[in-house]
C-alpha cells in the first residue's frame, strides 16, 4: 500500500515548551508535502494552537493537564476523547510520563504507538564536566522525523518547508506604524537565567540600533516582571517598541511572519521566527547548539556562543537550568558590538 495514496490519521502528543512543539511545524510540514492525504491531530496545549494555524489537514485537540485532563483520572477521560478521534497511530514526540501513561491506555486499543528517542544518554555526555564528549547530536526536527519514519512515514529532509509570511492586518499595521525602517525584533527572555543575555548589554544594543534610525526593534516577551523591564527599555530607547503583553500568540505570530531579522536567546522566539524563514540570531549562555536545538534552516554562523576557552564546561546542561559557580556571566562574554555587528551583517546595513 502506497501511503501516499491513502488517507490515515496520525496523533502527534507535543505538550511543551513552547520551542519544542514550535519546531514540530516544520517536520509536519514535510509529512504533508509527502503524503498529502494524511491526516494530523496535535495534542498540545490549548495556547499553542496558533502556531500550527498554517498548516491545512492538521487539527489541534487541547490537553488540560491542570484541570480535567489532570492526574491518571483526568488523562484516562483525555485517552478516551482521543479514541473517538478515531486514530491510526501516534506519534509520541513528547516521551515523559503523561504521555508514557497514554501509551498504556492506547495499548488496550492496539494502536501502534512510536516514542521519540531523547537521546538521554548522548546528551549527559554532551554536558558533564569530566570527561565531555563535545560534538553535535541528532537535531531535535531530526529526532522527530525519526518517529514518523518508524511509523511508516519517511520524510525527505527537503519537504520541511518554511511557513508563508502572513499578511498584516490594520489593527497591528496601526500599532508598529509601518515605514521604511528594517523591522528588528529582540526576544531577550528565556525559562532559564543560565540563557539569557543581560538586560545591560542588551540595553546597549538596543541603543546604538535605535540611534541610527534605520530600524524599528520591536520587543517579545511574557511574564510580568518581563513586560516591566520591556517596557522601561521601549521608554528610554528611540525606534523602539514593546508588544509583550499586548498581542495574543496569533498576532505576535504575524508580526514575527514580517520581521527583517529575530534576535533571540535559545528559546522559543528563536523557533517561531525560522519557521518564517525569518533570519534568527541565537544567543548562546551555558547551553549550546550540538545538543540539538539550533533553529530550522538557519546557518550556523548565526548563533553568537559564550567563550568556551574561557568557560570550557559549556554546555552545562540542555535546558540551561544548570549554572555551575562562576559560570553566572557567562554571556557577557559575547559582547554587544559583536551582536551589533552580526545584526547589521545580515541586514545588510
Amino acid at each position: 500500500m502506497d501511503k501516499r495514496d491513502n488517507s490515515f490519521h496520525i496523533l502527534v502528543i507535543r505538550l511543551s515548551a513552547m520551542g519544542d512543539v514550535a519546531m514540530m511545524v516544520p517536520v509536519i510540514q514535510g509529512l504533508l508535502n509527502e503524503y498529502p492525504k494524511l491526516k494530523i491531530t496535535i495534542l498540545t496545549r490549548k495556547h499553542f494552537a496558533p502556531i500550527f494555524s498554517q498548516l491545512v489537514g492538521v487539527n489541534v485537540h487541547p490537553a488540560n493537564v491542570k484541570s480535567e485532563h489532570k492526574g491518571f483520572p483526568g488523562l484516562w477521560r483525555l485517552y478516551k476523547e482521543l479514541k473517538k478521534l478515531d486514530v491510526d497511530a501516534v506519534a509520541d514526540l513528547h516521551n515523559v510520563l503523561r504521555s508514557n501513561v497514554l501509551k498504556k491506555y492506547f495499548g488496550l486499543s492496539r494502536i501502534p504507538f512510536v516514542q521519540i528517542n531523547k537521546g538521554r544518554k548522548e546528551k549527559k555526555a554532551l554536558t558533564r564536566s569530566k570527561n565531555k564528549e563535545f560534538k553535535q547530536l541528532k537535531t531535535t526536527l531530526e529526532r522527530y522525523a525519526e518517529v514518523f519514519a518508524n511509523l511508516g512515514f519517511p520524510i525527505e529532509q527537503a519537504k520541511c518547508k518554511p511557513l508563508e509570511r502572513q499578511p498584516l492586518p490594520e489593527k497591528l499595521l496601526q500599532l508598529v506604524e509601518q515605514d521604511t525602517k528594517k523591522w528588528i525584533g529582540i526576544a531577550p527572555f528565556a525559562a532559564h537565567a543560565g540563557k539569557m543575555y543581560p538586560i545591560s548589554l542588551l540595553r546597549k544594543v538596543i541603543q546604538e540600533l535605535g540611534d541610527t534610525d534605520k530600524y524599528k526593534i520591536i520587543l517579545f516577551g511574557g511574564g510580568e516582571t518581563e513586560k516591566g523591564q520591556l517596557e522601561d527599555i521601549s521608554v528610554d530607547f528611540a525606534n523602539t517598541l514593546n508588544l509583550a503583553g499586548k498581542l495574543s500568540l496569533e498576532e505576535e505570530l504575524i508580526i514575527i511572519s514580517n520581521l527583517d531579522i529575530m534576535v533571540s536567546m535559545d528559546s522559543g522566539n528563536a523557533h517561531l521566527a525560522a519557521n518564517y524563514e525569518i533570519p534568527v540570531v541565537t544567543l548562546w549562555g551555558v547551553t549550546h547548539p550540538y545538543a540539538g536545538f539550533y533553529p530550522f534552516g538557519q546557518p550556523m554562523e548565526n548563533a553568537l556562543l559564550s567563550d568556551r576557552g574561557e568557560y570550557p564546561m559549556i554546555p552545562t546542561s540542555v535546558y540551561g537550568n544548570k549554572v555551575p559557580a562562576g559560570y553566572e556571566n557567562v554571556m557577557e562574554s559575547i559582547l554587544p558590538e559583536n551582536v551589533i555587528n552580526k545584526i547589521k551583517q545580515i541586514l545588510g546595513s
